[in-house]
């Protein structure tokens, strides 16, 4: 069976809702909050009501759970461009963007 090149996946994409702050990489605009829809240790998925382009530089600052790194939870400060734009099934009209890591910093473990 052929998959679609747009569905295949390095990593095993997991519905997990996390807060998470993204700002533009390197700006003075003021950072958003909000929540992912899905992540792996490749990318994220979040729903936003701005417009943010596709190939835009992000930083994401969140908890990357043990599910998906095996080791205890902890706080990542990832970098990645944003791969794709499109809306989402949501009552606000939100935009989804994914977003494709590029690099991360594990900025501290978390107290259990």
């Amino acid at each position: 069976m052929k998959v679609p090149a747009s569905d295949r996946r390095q990593t095993v994409r997991h519905n997990i809702r996390t807060p998470i702050r993204i700002r533009y990489w390197k700006s003075a605009i003021p950072e958003e909050r909000s929540e992912s829809e899905n992540m792996s240790g490749k990318g994220i998925l979040f729903a936003t009501d701005s417009e943010i382009p596709v190939g835009a530089v992000l930083e994401v600052l969140l908890k990357m759970p043990e599910i998906i790194t095996g080791r205890p939870t902890t706080e990542w400060l990832c970098s990645g461009h944003v791969v794709r734009v499109e809306p989402i099934d949501s009552p606000r009209g939100k935009l989804g963007v994914s977003v494709q890591f590029d690099c991360f910093q594990v900025t501290r473990g978390l107290a259990a």
